[in-house]
């Protein structure tokens, strides 16, 4: 398992989410990066028995990003995969317990 210190450039968190429809679910993501920090983050929309229906991966812009998933069928859920740098190697997710880092290793 590959180890970082330090601040990571990317930052983020998923403040809600609302099913839109039975194709349909928005994120509410609140993203904090760090100065000219180019970033991506993923979400990913699931179903009543658990299966992925619709995921996406989009470019932040720093503060609250609203992001639109379509899905193959009517989600009931929405997890934050969360937010990479190119150079950061790690996903850093803040959730009810504090920042949680998951190490990425290729």
């Amino acid at each position: 398992m590959a180890r970082s210190h330090g601040t990571p450039a990317a930052e983020s968190q998923l403040v809600t989410y609302d099913i839109v429809s039975d194709s349909s679910a928005v994120a509410h993501v609140d993203v904090q990066l760090e100065d000219g920090a180019d970033a991506s983050c993923r979400v990913r929309a699931f179903a009543e028995d658990h299966t992925t229906v619709g995921e996406i991966s989009f470019t932040p812009e720093q503060g609250r990003n609203d992001v639109e998933i379509r899905t193959e069928r009517r989600a009931t859920s929405v997890d934050l995969i969360g937010c990479t740098t190119p150079d950061q190697g790690k996903t850093s997710l803040t959730c009810p317990f504090g920042v949680v880092d998951l190490h990425l290793t290729t």
